[in-house]
């Protein structure tokens, strides 16, 4: 047996501990359910999930606002770096053994910043510094690229992409159920988080974290992650499906792309772009949230109380859109999308004149999060199937990574230079607008060649 024709990791354990084929009802669901964990294990690389301790680091640390934020965005984008070669992995060994790696590595990676003060102090004493802030940067960077590598960037893409394997006819819908899982999910970690930190201190909150990952997280993604249905003798949705309305035209070739050939389309440019411009803002602005309001008059309970209305506002926009990506042109979406994006940015840089601009972010942030929850999971298999799935969403993933490795900065200079994040909001404005216009010319698909 040549090397080529070897079974891959995942198709040597595909019947350990079960055989998800023997299952009373199809095993799909169990997977949309694995799925769901899967990215709210991701919380702690996520930027709601660090949000949380900024300030505990700037203090225990003592570095500027601004340092920590060069920090974070030098770490995402490091990060990004990696994430298509984590996606041809996916692609070559399953989402399992992959999922097992990652959940040792994310407990690593918090327990390691659960002591990076320590680290730093340590190494300044072996150096003979006195607490060298670049001793420090490179510590607190090194940290920052670890969990946003396994936390937001690897574990989210195996988790979306192993979900959408499982499902075709019925995507969008599944798309739905777990977008508005995890919604709900996100919203409410911050305040998981910070009652952990109040409870444990912030050092125990991020052990309590690298404890979940490392043992029960990994049992879970052994027992129940599976890559797809065909290695079951499956096939996905669980039955062939018959639509009483059309298939939707104009999205797909039918054909498996390579992401040299997806990377030629004008339409993955135009998503994947979009995409990355969502992540900048959103994680600028969550970032500095409090900030945020409180340089326009507003308390921290105020800011803080944004994310749950948001919440409500993403899961109606994610359901609805999931649902209409069964049966409309993809395209409409992203106009939908990119025009609450430009709602809250527009909203961002007048914030300071009158109350309402707050509810116009909540509902621009909160449809542009709906709106993203489709784009990220439905787009890439719709337009280039799914043999190249993993290394196609790494490599779109890296940009996205990428953006939001630039927003917080990008917010710190437009505070430290103008006093407000008023500047900022104008730029992101701006160029959000010239994409909105520039997907409109977003034509049918067809094979790359």
């Amino acid at each position: 047996m040549t090397n080529k024709n070897k079974p891959n990791l995942a198709e040597r354990l595909k019947n350990i501990p079960f055989t998800p084929s023997k299952f009373p009802f199809f095993y799909g669901w169990i997977i949309l359910f694995a799925g769901v964990v899967g990215v709210l294990m991701s919380i702690p690389g996520q930027t709601m999930g660090v949000s949380v301790f900024t300030d505990y680091l700037l203090e225990a640390l003592h570095l500027s606002r601004i340092e920590l934020s060069v920090a974070y965005m030098i770490g995402t984008v490091m990060s990004a770096l990696f994430i298509t070669r984590a996606g041809r992995l996916y692609d070559r060994h399953g989402a399992r053994p992959i999922a097992v790696v990652v959940a040792i590595m994310l407990g690593v990676s918090l327990l390691y910043l659960s002591k990076v003060d320590t680290v730093s102090a340590f190494f300044d004493n072996l150096l003979h510094l006195q607490k060298s802030t670049l001793v420090t940067m490179i510590l607190i960077t090194l940290g920052f690229f670890l969990i946003r590598f396994f936390g937001q960037g690897v574990l989210t893409m195996i988790s979306r992409n192993m979900v959408m394997k499982w499902f075709d006819k019925r995507r969008g819908l599944v798309n739905a159920i777990l977008g508005v899982s995890i919604s709900f999910g996100f919203a409410y970690s911050p305040r998981l988080l910070n009652d952990m930190i109040e409870q444990f201190t912030w050092r125990g909150a991020w052990q309590i974290l690298a404890l979940v990952s490392a043992v029960f997280f990994i049992i879970f993604a052994f027992v129940f992650f599976r890559d797809n249905p065909h290695m079951y003798g499956l096939i996905p949705d669980g039955k062939k499906i018959v639509r009483k309305r059309a298939d939707v035209k104009g999205d797909s070739t039918g054909v498996d792309q390579t992401l040299k050939e997806a990377r030629r389309t004008y339409n993955f440019w135009m998503f994947n772009l979009g995409m990355a411009m969502y992540a900048l803002y959103i994680t600028a602005i969550t970032f500095h949230i409090v900030s945020v309001f409180g340089v326009n008059g507003f308390s921290r309970e105020v800011a803080v109380a944004i994310f749950l209305p948001t919440a409500l506002v993403a899961v109606g926009f994610h359901f609805g859109g999931s649902w209409l990506s069964d049966y409309i042109r993809l395209k409409y979406l992203l106009w939908l999308f990119l025009a609450g994006m430009c709602l809250s940015m527009f909203a961002l840089t007048r914030l300071d004149i009158d109350p309402v601009y707050k509810w116009l972010i909540i509902i621009g942030n909160g449809i542009a999060q709906g709106m993203f929850g489709v784009m990220s999971a439905v787009a890439w298999p719709r337009f280039f199937g799914l043999r190249h799935l993993g290394e196609i969403s790494g490599y779109a993933m890296g940009w996205t990574v990428t953006g939001s490795a630039v927003g917080p900065s990008l917010f710190s200079l437009s505070l430290k230079y103008t006093g407000s994040y008023d500047m900022a909001g104008w730029i992101l404005f701006v160029i959000t607008f010239v994409l909105l216009v520039m997907s409109l010319r977003i034509k049918r698909v067809v094979a790359a060649t």
